[in-house]
C-alpha cells in the first residue's frame, strides 16, 4: 500500500507503560501540526498485554487526532512485536521510521534492509536507572550510530549522542515544545495570594525525579515559618517510600501526592510554584507547561536544565541533590512577589517567542525535507 499524492508516511515508535511520560505530549501531538504537508504521522507503542494505562494513551491520542496500534510486548526478546511492526509498516507504506527509545531504534534497524525507510530517532534521555537499562541503553547508543537524523531534545544528549559516534552532520538540537494557546495563564492569579501557598511537582515516581529531596525542602520551608503545601501529580514505584519520607519530616499532612493527572494545566493553575527536583534531566515538557502557564519555576540544573534555564531572568536554578539548596530558592520565590511575577512573565514570553509546539514542528519538517532531498550535497542525506 503507498500513500496518495506523494505523501511520505512516518511511523513514530515507542515502548510505553502505564500512562506514558513526557514523550507523549510530542508523539502524540505531532501528527495534527504536519497535517496539509507532505508527511502524514501514525503512531505505534509497544505495551505490556493487558496494561490498564494504555486505553488513557489511546484516549489522549483519539483527542490530539493521532492514529495509534499498540502492540502487545510480552518480553524483552519476543520477536512477535517485530513481525507485527513489520506488518503494520507495509500496511501503511511507512517511508519514514520514527524512533523514540532503545527498542524502537533497535527494530528500526532490523526492518530497514526490508523496507528502505528512512531512519530518525529523537533522544529523550537516558535517565531511569533499573538493573537492565545499562544493557538497553547501550544497545540504544550503538544504535544511533547508523541512524540518518538524531535528534537530541537537549544540549547534554547532542553532546552524549555525539560521544556515543553519531555523526555532526546526523545529529540536530530541537528542543521540545509547547502548545501556548492550550497552556495558558487563567484569569484566578488576579484573586490574590492565598494564606497556604502551594508547590507543585510533576512527574514519574522514581528515584531519578528527587521528589523526596523536595520533601525534605518542604520541612525546611515548614520549619522557617512558611505556610505551604507540595502537590506531586505522578504514579510510580516510589509512592509508599515518598509518604513515608513525609510521615518522617512530620509533614504528611502538606504533601499530597495526587497519582495521574489527567489535568495537567488545571494542576499547574493551582500552584503558586512549580518545582522540579530533579537528579537527571533531559529536557522535560512540563517545565515547559509550567512556563507557559506563566508560573515562577525552581528547578535544578540536572541535565539539559542547566544549559536550557536563565537562571534569575526565567526560572531560579539550584545545583542537583540538595534540599536545602532548593528550599532557599523556594523561599525566594515565595517571599518575594515581585521576583515572582518577573520569573513568570518571563518564562511565558520565552514559552512564546521561543519554545512554541508550532516552531518545533517547523523545525522538524524543515529537517525531515533536508533528509529526504535527493543528491549528497544535503548534509542530513544518507
Amino acid at each position: 500500500m503507498s500513500a496518495p499524492g506523494g505523501i511520505l508516511r512516518v511511523l513514530h515508535t515507542r515502548v510505553v507503560t502505564g500512562v506514558g511520560g513526557g514523550p507523549e505530549k510530542t508523539i502524540l501531538n505531532s501528527p495534527r501540526f504536519l497535517r496539509g504537508t507532505a508527511y502524514e504521522e501514525y503512531a505505534c507503542y509497544y505495551r505490556p498485554p493487558g496494561d490498564p494505562g494504555f486505553a488513557i494513551i489511546q484516549q489522549r491520542a483519539a483527542e490530539a487526532e493521532c492514529p495509534l496500534t499498540g502492540i502487545d510486548d510480552s518480553a524483552p526478546w519476543d520477536p512477535s512485536p517485530l513481525r507485527a511492526t513489520a506488518r503494520l509498516c507495509r500496511s501503511l507504506g511507512i517511508r519514514m521510521w520514527h524512533g523514540h527509545d532503545y527498542k524502537s531504534n533497535l527494530f528500526g534497524l532490523l526492518l530497514q534492509p526490508f523496507f528502505r525507510f528512512h531512519l530518525v530517532t529523537t533522544v529523550h534521555g537516558w535517565v531511569k536507572h533499573t538493573s537492565r537499562t545499562p544493557l538497553y541503553y547501550a544497545i540504544d547508543r550503538r544504535s544511533l550510530r547508523h541512524y540518518h537524523l538524531v535528534i537530541a531534545v537537549s544540549s547534554d544528549l547532542v553532546d552524549a549522542c555525539r560521544d556515543a559516534g553519531v555523526p555532526a552532520s546526523r545529529l540536530l538540537l530541537i528542543e521540545n515544545g509547547i502548545d501556548t494557546d492550550a497552556f495558558a495563564p487563567s484569569a484566578r492569579r488576579d484573586e490574590g495570594p492565598r494564606a497556604r501557598r502551594v508547590i507543585g511537582c510533576v512527574g514519574r515516581l522514581s528515584p531519578e525525579k528527587g521528589f523526596d529531596i523536595a520533601i525534605a525542602a518542604l520541612a525546611h520551608l515548614v520549619r522557617a515559618g512558611h505556610d505551604v503545601e507540595l502537590r506531586i501529580a505522578g504514579e510510580g514505584s516510589e509512592a509508599e517510600r515518598l509518604k513515608a519520607v513525609a510521615a518522617s519530616q512530620g509533614i504528611a499532612d502538606r504533601v499530597k501526592l495526587l497519582g495521574y493527572c489527567a489535568d495537567v494545566r488545571g494542576l499547574l493553575d493551582d500552584v503558586d510554584v512549580f518545582c522540579l527536583s530533579s537528579l537527571r534531566e533531559g529536557l522535560p515538557n512540563v517545565v515547559l507547561e509550567a512556563m507557559a502557564m506563566r508560573r515562577p519555576i525552581v528547578a535544578t540544573s540536572a541535565g539539559g536544565m542547566g544549559a536550557f534555564g536563565r537562571d534569575g531572568k526565567d526560572m531560579l536554578l539550584v545545583a542537583p541533590g540538595s534540599a536545602d539548596a532548593l528550599a532557599d530558592a523556594l523561599a525566594r520565590v515565595l517571599a518575594d512577589p515581585s521576583l515572582a511575577d518577573a520569573l513568570a512573565g518571563a518564562a511565558r514570553a520565552r514559552a512564546e517567542s521561543d519554545l512554541s509546539f508550532r516552531r518545533r514542528m517547523r523545525l522538524m519538517k524543515e529537517a525531515y525535507d533536508r533528509l529526504v532531498a535527493p543528491g549528497p550535497d544535503h548534509a542530513l542525506s544518507r
